[in-house]
């Protein structure tokens, strides 16, 4: 998890306060003081920790927060406020053209991932029914252009290129008249990078810059770098003048300093993130629900999101409504569990629980619940249609349970577990029919596949 580190270490520091009556000046600065060196362990800017932690002690020491009765509470949403102006405050989306065609320039240094980054942001367009089109500018790295074009098969976004003789700037002019041509309306420069920065490398993206004039000059950099990802983009913004940046493997970083440091020392926001491999692991940087997460406070607005994006909405209130009506059956429950694994892998899934403590989920292995989910599929797919919908056909039959566990590469004992889980969540819907009309039809009943079974 992203900012594994920090997270476990502020809500430690945080716990000890809460745990006190009344606090006093040393407590405050005895937390501070831990603050300071769980930010600094995080890789984050000496001279951010710095600020952040005179603003935070400045408002801690405040009279409305030492007299208070809850002054612990009080210390924690301060914590949690700062960290969120930190990274940004709110989310900062693109800007889209108001003529009708969006230029998005993605600048960076080679082995960062814009390559990749650029298909994850076409489907982030696509999602949202725009008409992307990318375009293969990198003509010095090997393979770059047909690495782009496979990208853009896979997520059914077309590549414009010109192979590696043409120009950069001939490139993407063209790659502007085909989009005006075809009716797309947002073009996603892939530019060439280096090694390291040095003049030739920006003197060709200043060049792509002045006759391209794109809306939004996007940095991408490697999270996993820490304050050198922060060193890439000072020098990019001092030289593009860039619009944001694109943070990419911050699934695999524990710290997290460049995220925390970034925003305070470019005065660029964070506007997207990448979370991992998939092209579908990318989100839109919200720095008050980072904060909330890094603070173990959740971040149950993007879980609702990710279960809009993922579950299909007419399924799920059909699946509901079958529940709830007793006629919920082994076809239905399979479909729950496909919508539920649409949503992405379970460790990520509880990272946005409030109240959970990241942790105690260290070395814990998620994979088993997966596994499991894995296995259940395969017992209820090795079933006819017919035992599906009338799960008692199999629950008396011990012909039919040997056939499914041969089926499904399972045991006997598996199947019988399955059926008597589904027995027992049955008789729990039945329970809970009751209860759905105290939360009436706005609550979270109805809204997710399995209808509040829990």
């Amino acid at each position: 998890m992203a900012f594994e580190g920090l997270a476990s270490k502020l809500q430690e520091t945080l716990k000890k306060l809460r745990g006190k009556g009344k606090l006093s000046e040393k407590d405050i600065k005895d937390a501070m003081r831990e603050v300071k060196l769980a930010l600094l362990e995080a890789d984050v800017n000496y001279k951010v920790v710095k600020d952040f932690i005179k603003k935070v002690s400045e408002k801690c020491l405040g009279e409305e927060v030492l007299k208070s009765l809850t002054p612990a509470q009080q210390v924690v949403k301060i914590v949690n406020d700062e960290l969120s102006n930190l990274m940004g405050s709110t989310e900062s989306g693109v800007q889209f053209s108001s003529s009708g065609l969006t230029m998005i320039m993605l600048v960076g240094l080679q082995g960062a991932g814009k390559t990749t980054m650029a298909g994850k942001l076409a489907l982030q367009f696509r999602k949202k029914n725009k008409k992307p089109l990318l375009a293969a500018c990198d003509i010095y790295r090997p393979a770059a252009i047909k690495q782009l074009q496979v990208v853009g098969k896979q997520i059914d976004v077309p590549v414009f290129a010109m192979g590696d003789k043409v120009s950069p700037v001939d490139i993407s002019k063209g790659a502007i008249e085909y989009a005006k041509n075809n009716g797309l309306n947002v073009v996603i420069i892939d530019t060439a990078g280096r090694l390291h920065i040095d003049e030739e490398l920006m003197n060709e993206l200043k060049d792509v810059k002045e006759n391209v004039k794109p809306d939004e000059i996007l940095l991408v950099v490697d999270a996993m770098t820490g304050q050198d990802a922060v060193n890439v983009a000072n020098s990019f913004n001092d030289q593009l003048d860039i619009s944001g940046v694109i943070l990419t493997k911050l699934d695999g970083d524990t710290r997290g300093g460049a995220a925390l440091s970034i925003k305070a020392m470019t005065d660029k926001p964070i506007k997207f993130v990448g979370l991992g491999e998939k092209m579908s692991d990318f989100e839109v940087f919200h720095p008050d629900r980072m904060a909330s997460r890094i603070l173990g406070m959740g971040d149950v607005l993007s879980l609702i999101e990710k279960a809009k994006q993922s579950i299909d909405e007419e399924e799920a209130k059909k699946i509901g409504s079958r529940m709830m009506s007793q006629e919920f059956n082994l076809e239905d429950f399979l479909s729950s569990m496909k919508q539920i694994k649409k949503m992405g892998p379970m460790n990520k899934l509880l990272e946005m629980v409030p109240g959970l403590n990241t942790k105690e989920l260290q070395g814990v292995d998620l994979s088993g619940s997966e596994k499991e989910m894995a296995k259940i599929e395969a017992i209820i797919s090795s079933m006819t249609v017919k035992e599906r919908r009338n799960p008692s056909l199999v629950s008396g039959s011990p012909s039919r349970k040997k056939r499914i566990s041969q089926g499904s590469g399972t045991t006997v004992q598996q199947v019988n577990k399955i059926l008597k889980d589904f027995e027992n969540m049955k008789k729990m819907m039945k329970q809970m029919k009751g209860m759905q009309k105290s939360f009436g039809k706005k609550g979270m009943l109805g809204k997710l596949p399995f209808n509040g079974f829990k």
